[in-house]
C-alpha cells in the first residue's frame, strides 16, 4: 500500500484551502487510499503556524484558534503518528526539516509530501521520494503507480 508522511506545508494548505489538493490529499488518506504517517513535532510545527497571529495567511484568512486547534487534533485522530524519530542531518539550509526525513524513515514511507523547496531539491534520500502534493495526487488516483 501507498505510504506518505505530509509535511506541514501541506498541512497548513489542507487548512485554509478546503477545496485544495493538499484537502483533497487528506480526504484521500481518510479513505484508506494510502497510509498517512505524521510525527508529533509535524503536527505541532504547523499548529504554531496556523496559531501564529503574525503570520501573513492570518490577515488573508480568518478562522478562530479552536478551529485550527481542531483541524490539528482531528489528524492526530486518524493519521499514524511516529515517535521515537531518528537523529537525521540532511537538510544543510533549513535543519528543521529533518524532523520530516525522520519520521518518514521510522515509518518507513515512500514519500514525502512537500512544498519545502528545500526538501524538494533532495528528490530522493535513502529509498524515500521527495514529491509535491500535485505529484502525489497523480500518483494516489493511478493507484499507485508513478508515471513519469
Amino acid at each position: 500500500m501507498l505510504s506518505a508522511v505530509l509535511d506541514s506545508t501541506v498541512l497548513i494548505s489542507a487548512f485554509l484551502a478546503q477545496r485544495g489538493v493538499s484537502n483533497e490529499l487528506l480526504r484521500y488518506a481518510r479513505e484508506g487510499a494510502f497510509l498517512l504517517f505524521l510525527s508529533e513535532e509535524i503536527l505541532n510545527e504547523a499548529q504554531g503556524v496556523l496559531l501564529d497571529e503574525e503570520r501573513r495567511h492570518r490577515q488573508r484568512y480568518h478562522y478562530p484558534n479552536e478551529e485550527a486547534i481542531h483541524f490539528i487534533d482531528g489528524l492526530r485522530a486518524f493519521a499514524h503518528l511516529v515517535t521515537d524519530l531518528p537523529q537525521v542531518a540532511v537538510v544543510i539550509r533549513d535543519p528543521n526539516d529533518d524532523m520530516v526525513i525522520a519520521t518518514a524513515q521510522r515509518a518507513q514511507a515512500a514519500y514525502i509530501v512537500t512544498r519545502d523547496k528545500d526538501l524538494l531539491s533532495l528528490q530522493h534520500y535513502e529509498g524515500i521520494m521527495m514529491i509535491t502534493p500535485e505529484a502525489f495526487i497523480a500518483v494516489v488516483r493511478e493507484g499507485g503507480r508513478l508515471n513519469p
